[in-house]
């Protein structure tokens, strides 16, 4: 049942990122009030599903590395979490660099190769998704359903995010390797299984890389965003969540 399950979900990732460019009622400028309670979803979920998993996965972690190297770091799996957030950070810094670099009338190569570069990320990041569905731990069923639903608005406000910045390359190129990353994410995980710890660090990386493409969207003064709509996505999700 769980497998027909994840199948049927990653189908419906695939779908949001073939067909997010026909959702125009979402704007990015200004910020659709939908697009600010998808932010708050997807925080949640973060907040309150995954890093309690990684406090589980920590304790596993520390024993697997207490004679290790690593020894003298006490929060391993949360540093994971932080650097996948870093990660994504200093990918964005790089692409605001290249628009500077485009907008002062640079070469225009320079541009291409950082697309490349942003959609890659993108990509590895989509299929550590498509993995984790298939192979995440979950409670119940439910899980893996509340899982689908903040990770399928998380997409969305990606995607809204991508467009704007890529514009016709996202939706040319970007958009297909997305929906093509997930899904092999989630058939790789439907015939091999990697060890727990690994997982572990999927997660954490997924973790932290949420909270700052969630942020990164919804902060810019430029986009209007709706302090109000986020936190109704916050706090309903959350309520739904601690009634799991």
């Amino acid at each position: 049942m769980a497998f027909w399950l994840s199948f049927i979900f990653i189908i419906g990732f695939v779908l949001i990122h073939i067909f997010s460019k026909n959702m125009k009622f979402l704007k990015a400028v200004p910020r659709s009030r939908l697009l600010s309670i998808a932010g708050g979803i997807s925080v949640a979920y973060v907040f309150l599903l995954l890093l309690p998993e990684l406090g589980d996965f920590q304790a596993e972690l520390q024993e697997e590395l207490e004679a290790g190297f690593w020894k003298f770091l006490e929060s391993h799996i949360y540093v994971v979490a932080m650097i996948g957030l870093a990660l994504f950070y200093g990918l964005e810094q790089m692409v605001m660099s290249a628009r500077r670099r485009k907008r002062k009338g640079l070469e225009e190569r320079s541009s291409t190769g950082v697309f490349w570069v942003h959609i890659g990320s993108f990509a590895l990041y989509n299929a550590m998704i498509g993995y984790i569905l298939i192979r995440g731990e979950y409670e119940s069923l439910w899980g893996m359903v509340f899982y689908f639903i903040a990770m399928g608005v998380h997409f969305i406000t990606n995607d809204k995010g991508l467009r704007a910045t890529h514009k016709e390359d996202y939706d040319k190129y970007g958009r297909w390797l997305l929906a093509a990353a997930i899904f092999l994410g989630w058939a790789l995980g439907a015939v091999t299984r990697i060890e727990e710890l690994f997982v572990s660090f999927l997660i954490a990386l997924l973790a932290g890389g949420i909270v700052l493409n969630v942020l990164k969207e919804e902060l810019p003064e430029e986009r209007e965003s709706s302090f109000g709509a986020f936190c109704l996505g916050l706090i309903g999700y959350s309520f739904l969540l601690l009634l799991l």
